[in-house]
């Protein structure tokens, strides 16, 4: 059973400071919470960071993602516990705390960083036993929170027109295509801290969506926002390039990227702009600019063909 959230909280926050000072009763830090939603509850006391994962999280599943963090300590923020623990019916993983992007400060964002780290996740081998990446359950997710709450909305119709032209594949109704290539599955700017603090080489960290599946997923969300408009050109050329030079698979060393990127791209949009008119509804408040940027992104992709969409978007 789920516990309710104001016992989950001070639970992982007394599990988090048991974590930090093993074998000492003293405590000079303080506690922070990180995140709090019903898909993960993230606390910090000292250097540690206490976790709970969504309900229903696959132990078994988990297990393996955190392995591979274990073994690739120079891609992926290594777990301080090789395995998941059961707290209050929720599993919970235990990390180092790491120094997190600066969302003020968006030109710092370290775009050739995260571009090099995917291209030397991709291009790991992956276990024959990981589960497949959940990028496309995700955004089947959105959707789904999209048609139960929000469907009335005006902008729910060119988001649904949208998603039902995207292939059974990229809405989770049937496998992935790549099922050997090893991904982060929801790539974005918080997914990666400094460690060790405060200036440390850059670390992917979230291993919930970790699986196999199409790396061109984990390139899709800058290149949905630079399709939109919404991430300036330079900044799209800088993240391809890193990507390009160390070797990424997911698009090819020179040409054309969008063949490989565009339907992942779209789904990408489709995702952003479901959880915005859903969020939107849930709070009686009209969308803003930005979540209006993808609804009408969304209401152009039935009348721009396939790998054009970038050029139509400016």
């Amino acid at each position: 059973m789920t516990p309710a959230p104001d016992l989950l909280v001070p639970a992982l926050t007394a599990r988090a400071r048991a974590a930090a000072h093993a074998g000492s009763s003293s405590c000079p830090c303080g506690a922070a919470t990180i995140a709090d939603r019903p898909d993960g509850t993230v606390v910090r006391h000292g250097d540690t960071v206490a976790k709970a994962h969504p309900p229903g999280t696959d132990p078994t599943e988990l297990a393996r993602r955190l392995a591979v963090a274990s073994g690739l300590p120079g891609v992926l923020l290594s777990p301080l516990a090789p395995a998941p623990l059961d707290l209050r019916g929720r599993l919970v993983t235990l990390w180092p705390y790491g120094t997190p992007v600066d969302p003020d400060d968006p030109d710092a964002a370290p775009w050739e960083a995260a571009a090099t780290l995917l291209a030397r996740l991709h291009r790991t081998p992956a276990p024959e036993d990981l589960p497949p990446m959940r990028g496309p359950a995700k955004a089947a997710q959105a959707v789904a929170r999209l048609r139960a709450g929000a469907a009335a909305h005006p902008a729910a119709a060119p988001v649904l027109r949208a998603w039902n032209a995207l292939p059974a594949w990229a809405r989770a109704e049937t496998p992935l295509p790549d099922a050997t290539t090893l991904c982060h599955g929801d790539l974005h700017m918080g997914q990666l801290v400094r460690h060790p603090v405060p200036a440390g080489p850059w670390l992917l960290i979230d291993v919930d969506d970790l699986g196999v599946g199409v790396p061109a997923w984990d390139l899709a969300r800058p290149a949905a926002w630079y399709a939109c408009g919404l991430l300036p050109p330079d900044e799209w050329t800088r993240f391809l390039t890193a990507y390009r030079e160390a070797g990424g698979p997911a698009v090819p060393a020179d040409g054309d990227p969008w063949p490989a990127l565009d339907t992942p791209a779209r789904a990408l949009t489709v995702q952003t702009a479901a959880r915005a008119v859903a969020k939107a509804v849930a709070a009686g408040r009209p969308l803003d600019e930005v979540e209006q940027a993808v609804v009408d992104a969304c209401d152009r992709m039935a009348t721009v063909p396939p790998q054009l969409a970038q050029e139509h978007a400016k």
